[in-house]
């Protein structure tokens, strides 16, 4: 082989390492078809659970004109979330999680098919609506462990962290289309429309789930999982630990999203528009989060990276309490949603790694209700400090008190910064 085809070899070969060191890494996609399925699945039911959330609320709002029944909505879908999700994860490490992932995503449709027949019927009562919303939320904390406890099983430990890094992909991807495409379908073609077409979308999760192999979790007894045997593992192991402490700095202490509707308005001079400009900058700044992740697969201490990235994210909402300039201010929120998904992607990647499989599914039960409630309480603390003060104080203060507050984590969390990824200790 001459010298210049040699370097017409090597040029792709540089190019394509380029690319895996700024953009995702698409390993997982190509090496593992179970993966690969499951991940599609996922997006697409993603995408069909955003339009259905926002079908719900339009149809609530369409039945009673009240903005506090909209309101509702939320609160009927995260109790049961929350409520559940600890259950979901303790039932995960129990049964065949390929099974239980079946019937969560069976039964999540079959929801959908309800909501879609009584709206074909004309039934348009409101309690109806919030009995649905709860029951999609009881599948949803069941699916979700499962669903998470498998992704170790399908592939190897290297390839974890990307695999997180594209599902990181697809939550935001759904959390940012999916409400549009179902505002435009309900337009157009009626509620029922929008939730036929959530309805199919679970049959490709379906689909993907039904090519797996049979998922039992590593168990040493016969004993039934107990989700405070979950607890007590999760109470002895400090790096775990320490994964959803960082959380709580960052979405308990300087959580902005409840102030945005007055922040628009009093900062801005804005209305609905500008609201909603708030509320996308995080999640494309989420959605870049995944894209632009090749650079981490060179990261080997997470824990050092989770506590940069909670810092960063802190920081962003501090000065973003500062700025009065608009599009500075979408930039640093942008800038936020970024840093919460690279900690996102690293607190997922050590759970699954350093936790042992019979205990995945109980921690990934921890994780959604981290996930599920402590952004609220973070938007009820903001919201009675803004009460109190300003908005400018609860967010700049938020953000400073977050910052303080993962500091003395990592002045407390020695092992955790030093924490290896070659060397994976929980």
């Amino acid at each position: 082989m001459t010298a210049t085809e040699k370097q017409h070899e090597q040029q792709p070969e540089q190019g394509e390492q380029a690319r895996r060191r700024v953009f995702a890494d698409l390993t997982p996609l190509r090496t593992s078809a179970d993966y690969r399925r499951l991940w599609f699945g996922s997006t697409v039911s993603w995408v069909g659970q955003g339009m259905t959330a926002l079908a719900v609320s339009l149809q609530v709002y369409e039945i009673t004109r009240s903005p506090f029944s909209v309101g509702l909505v939320g609160l009927f879908s995260l109790v049961p979330l929350v409520v559940f999700g600890l259950y979901g994860g303790a039932v995960a490490d129990t049964v065949d999680r390929r099974k239980l992932g079946l019937a969560s995503a069976l039964g999540s449709a079959v929801l959908s098919v309800a909501l879609a027949g009584a709206a074909f019927a004309g039934f348009h009562r409101v309690w109806f609506l919030y009995g649905i919303v709860a029951l999609q939320a009881v599948c949803a904390a069941l699916n979700a462990p499962a669903r998470s406890s498998m992704i170790p099983r399908l592939l190897p430990p290297e390839q974890l962290r990307a695999a997180n890094a594209l599902n990181s992909m697809v939550m935001t991807f759904g959390t940012l289309v999916g409400p549009s495409l179902g505002g435009l379908i309900v337009g157009v073609a009626g509620f029922q429309a929008a939730y036929l077409v959530d309805a199919l979308a679970f049959s490709a999760s379906l689909y993907a789930m039904w090519r797996l192999p049979s998922m039992l979790p590593d168990r040493t007894g016969s004993k039934r999982a107990s989700v405070l045997d979950g607890l007590r593992f999760l109470a002895t192991r400090p790096n775990l630990r320490m994964t959803f402490f960082s959380d709580f700095c960052a979405m308990i202490l300087a959580h902005p999203r409840a102030l945005f509707p007055a922040v628009a308005v009093l900062w801005y001079g804005g209305d609905a528009k500008t609201t909603g400009l708030l509320v996308a900058a995080p999640a494309f700044g989420a959605l870049l989060g995944g894209v632009l992740s090749g650079w981490q697969g060179r990261i080997r201490h997470h824990g050092q990276a989770i506590l940069i990235a909670v810092a960063c994210w802190g920081t962003a909402i501090a000065v973003f309490g500062l700025t009065r300039n608009l599009w500075l201010g979408l930039l640093l929120l942008a800038l936020a949603g970024y840093s919460d998904t690279v900690s996102m992607i690293f607190r997922n990647t050590m759970m699954q790694v350093a936790a042992p499989d019979e205990m995945r599914g109980r921690l990934q039960g921890v994780f959604i209700v981290v996930v599920a409630g402590g952004p609220r309480l973070g938007d009820f603390l903001t919201g009675s400090v803004a009460d109190l003060t300003s908005p400018a104080v609860a967010i700049t203060g938020g953000g400073i008190a977050c910052v303080v507050a993962v500091g003395l984590l990592a002045l407390y969390g020695r092992r955790f910064r030093r924490y290896d990824a070659l060397d994976p200790t929980p």
